[in-house]
């Protein structure tokens, strides 16, 4: 008999409501996403850390009593600078995102609030020569006792890139219970094209609309090719809740039992294991794509919502945080992998200023138990073979005959401040259909699907075209192209695209078995009048 889980049952069609609902306002809503964490209280990288216990929450109503890392009172320094309502609660899953820069001494002083039967817990830091000193001597490294003295770990951090941190005590269950969280190391120094030419126009543009840099840096890495305009951290779990449902047993009816006596301990079996829960960032589609530092969400502070103008290089930071392997599909482009913990993948041949980078073009990225990694993402529109801006050189909006001229590359470079910037020319001014419906043959180069099949409404992007206003100018007043018009996506409204990013493992994008929810997000893609604002 499987233990009893405590959750609040809500109805498979309220599920389904609620996904369909917040997938329909992400192409009208303001999206919120970045890396957010914290920087310590000090230039020398100071932490203080606490291991709790608490309720997450997930969509299907259930609260699964967890542990996770969490900040102690009025230590927390946050980054980026341009998200100012940020929190770190002495609980959270995953634990507070550490960044730090190349180089810097870091220092982490970690306290145990865990319930006494729970144990000792610590923090393993793979990739960096640690020094622990305090608390007790465990298998792995030294270990914060419950109530007891504070244990403190000490590195230099060597290298920058994306690592994982997590529980080196009992980890089988502790790392399943949510002690797990990123650390995130900055390059000391900045290459200089990633201020300059492009990179620059990029930020002007982004600026032009009112937009704020919430990049924690310029470049990934020490390297010129390293360069991004827009940022994501992941981290992909799964979680048994039978597991966590044997642990708040087992705390429960030991009470408040000595740590180290006789039968003060836990005996939570951790095989079988059937996770129904599939996290990125402790949480499940719908919730993931809420914002982050979300009221409702006060021990799940960090979402999974990307979102890119054409043209920018999206930085993802992905960690493998659980015990199982998960392919994880970003639809819309292969993801260039830069580096795995820390270690930039670099080819043997040379160019002028630096070896050139030798990591994978991949279609689907797997996140592997406690293995990092950071990929650029980009997406421009190049190959659609239709004008994704909407332009008509015989409408009477000045929009629609907005020039393109195309840079060495044959994208639209030369005019940041214009709606159309990054456009690849070579699709300008082309219809995406002479006849909104039909086939080829009618004169567009695509066939498009009918607007009154149920599937084509707010699951589309609501529109073939960038742009709030895109369709009008494509078509005219009078015009439409399906699947423009629906009550989700009028045409003077419509936004952007919108790609689903998620795991390729059908059940990983099911919430304890219901569909959809788990590992699953969408990454938005908006012309650059659409200001994406990530500072809540």
């Amino acid at each position: 008999m499987r233990a009893m889980k405590m959750k609040k049952v809500i109805s498979i069609s309220r599920l389904l409501s609620v996904a369909m609902m917040a997938l329909a306002l992400l192409f009208t809503a303001t999206a919120y996403a970045a890396a957010p964490g914290i920087t310590g209280t000090s230039a020398t990288g100071t932490f203080n850390l606490t291991a709790q216990s608490a309720f997450i929450s997930q969509p299907d109503g259930a609260a699964i009593y967890s542990w996770g890392y969490g900040c102690t009172t009025g230590t927390a320094t946050f980054a980026p600078a341009a998200i100012t309502t940020g929190f770190c609660n002495t609980m959270q899953v995953p634990g507070p995102t550490l960044i730090v820069t190349e180089g810097q001494l870091v220092t982490v002083t970690l306290t145990n609030g865990l319930p006494a039967a729970a144990g000792n817990t610590s923090i393993l830091f793979p990739g960096f020569t640690v020094t622990a000193t305090g608390g007790v001597v465990g298998l792995l490294t030294n270990e914060a006792a419950p109530g007891g003295t504070a244990v403190t770990y000490t590195f230099t951090a060597t290298s920058p890139g994306t690592r994982s941190y997590y529980s080196g005590t009992q980890s089988d269950l502790q790392v399943e219970m949510g002690l797990y969280g990123a650390i995130i190391v900055l390059p000391k120094s900045i290459p200089a094209n990633c201020t300059t030419g492009l990179a620059a126009a990029n930020l002007t543009a982004e600026a032009a609309n009112g937009e704020s840099n919430f990049r924690l840096a310029a470049a990934a890495y020490d390297h010129p090719n390293t360069c991004y305009d827009r940022e994501y951290l992941f981290q992909f779990a799964e979680m048994d809740a039978d597991i966590h449902s044997q642990a708040l047993a087992q705390v429960t009816a030991r009470g408040s039992c000595v740590a180290g006596d006789v039968g003060c301990s836990l005996n939570v079996a951790t095989e079988p294991y059937h996770p129904e829960y599939f996290l990125i960032n402790g949480r499940s589609m719908p919730d993931d794509m809420d914002p982050n530092y979300a009221a409702q969400y006060p021990h799940q502070p960090y979402n999974g919502n990307p979102h890119m103008h054409p043209g920018e290089l999206t930085l993802i930071r992905v960690i493998g945080q659980g015990r199982w392997q998960h392919p994880f599909h970003e639809h819309g482009n292969h993801v260039r992998i830069l580096g795995r913990d820390g270690n930039l993948i670099l080819s043997s041949s040379n160019t002028a200023t630096a070896p050139a980078l030798g990591g994978p073009l991949q279609f689907t990225t797997t996140t592997t138990p406690g293995l990092a990694f950071d990929g650029i993402f980009y997406w421009t529109a190049k190959g659609l073979n239709w004008d994704a801006y909407g332009h008509n050189p015989n409408s009477g909006d000045p929009l629609a005959k907005l020039p393109c001229t195309p840079d060495a590359n044959g994208y639209n470079t030369g005019a940041p401040t214009a709606i159309n910037y990054f456009e690849w020319c070579q699709d300008h001014n082309k219809p995406v259909q002479v006849a909104p419906f039909g086939d080829v043959a009618t004169g567009g180069p695509v066939t498009l699907p009918d607007p009154n099949i149920l599937t084509n409404g707010a699951w589309y992007g609501g529109s073939p075209y960038l742009g709030p206003d895109a369709t009008v100018r494509a078509t005219g007043p009078t015009g439409t192209t399906p699947p423009s018009g629906t009550i989700a996506n009028p045409p003077t409204t419509e936004a952007g695209f919108a790609f689903m990013w998620h795991s390729h493992n059908e059940r990983e994008i099911t919430t304890n078995n219901i569909f959809p929810g788990g590992m699953l997000m969408m990454m938005l893609v908006d012309s650059r009048e659409f200001q994406i604002d990530e500072s809540n």
